[in-house]
């Protein structure tokens, strides 16, 4: 084994969460830590950690990806990923991505199956069925609630924009023994959004970036906004400032809201394996796993802690 001890953090998205979602939200997160963890601890890469994390979240309908995913204007789900490489820059991912469980699978397959690194829709789809991913019925990845909210939005006098602050994009970054790190991020994007619209999540250096140089984050919140400051990049060019991941996730997060009024939420790990959970919405669920001890949250200063062993026999038990 290299001398690295491995880190992992995963995101459940920025937003509000909704009281009656909370214990999910913390519950979600915690479990995507520990199976992503549970890799690492085995010698296995930063990639497939977070690949796992991330498509532990993408299969729970509390968090907005895969199933639970949020409706477009004509109550579809389409969704997009992005996974990334801090040890060569290699990324693969997709957008508006339809009947598919996991598109964090689909990403991995775009970065290593093919030349190139953004698959889209239809294109997307195809490759899909050549890789003989099972396609899954649209109806099985609309949860009661996305559904209602769809409607809701739907009517002449509501304001999608109060509902888009509950946005639960999901996201993992990890380094392992080697030392190399990557990141993972995967959405159902916007409610209510105009068909074919891309987010920040598919697209490199903004809903994601793994760079070994430095280290890795994905982002959750506004996508329009992190676009206009490519929020991922931004943040590990602090670090390359010198900044620690705790300070260049605030002076990003703030810049972003300064700048263009976007709020959002990073997760964050360096090469020497520190790592940060910053946000400027009122709430992300976000959990953490370094040196055997589990650390959780999703409240302004809210962390808990305890050890791994006590979570997993916790987690066989049900929460």
């Amino acid at each position: 084994f290299g001398r690295m001890k491995p880190v992992i953090v995963v995101h459940g998205g920025a937003g509000r969460i909704f009281k009656e979602r909370e214990e999910g939200s913390r519950a979600g997160v915690v479990r995507a830590a520990l199976q992503g963890y549970g890799i690492l601890k085995k010698g296995g890469s930063a990639l497939d950690a977070v690949e796992e994390a991330v498509q532990s979240m993408e299969d729970d309908p509390h968090f907005n990806a895969g199933c639970g995913s949020v409706l477009n204007e004509k109550g579809e789900v389409e969704m997009d990923a992005i996974i990334m490489d801090g040890k060569n820059l290699d990324s693969g991912a997709v957008s508006a991505v339809k009947c598919i469980a996991n598109p964090i699978k689909l990403a991995r397959l775009v970065m290593e199956k093919t030349k190139h690194m953004l698959l889209t829709d239809h294109g997307a789809h195809l490759f899909a069925q050549a890789m003989g991913i099972p396609e899954t019925p649209g109806e099985k990845l609309v949860t009661e609630r996305s559904r209602e909210r769809w409607k809701k939005n739907l009517e002449p006098d509501s304001n999608p924009e109060e509902f888009q602050k509950d946005l639960g994009t999901v996201g993992a970054v990890a380094i392992d023994s080697e030392g190399n790190v990557a990141c993972a991020t995967s959405t159902g994007g916007l409610s209510n959004k105009l068909i074919g619209r891309v987010g920040d999540t598919a697209c490199i250096g903004s809903g994601g970036y793994a760079d070994n140089h430095s280290g890795a984050t994905s982002t959750t919140g506004h996508g329009e906004s992190i676009m206009k400051v490519v929020l991922a990049r931004l943040i590990l060019y602090h670090m390359e400032q010198g900044m620690s991941p705790e300070m260049a996730a605030d002076t990003a997060l703030d810049y972003m809201k300064t700048r263009v009024g976007g709020l959002g939420g990073v997760i964050v790990v360096n090469n020497s394996g520190e790592w940060a959970a910053r946000f400027s919405t009122k709430q992300m669920s976000w959990a953490t796993v370094k040196d055997d001890q589990l650390h959780y949250g999703i409240y302004a200063g809210e962390r808990h802690t305890k050890p791994v062993d006590e979570a997993l026999r916790s987690e066989s038990e049900g929460f």
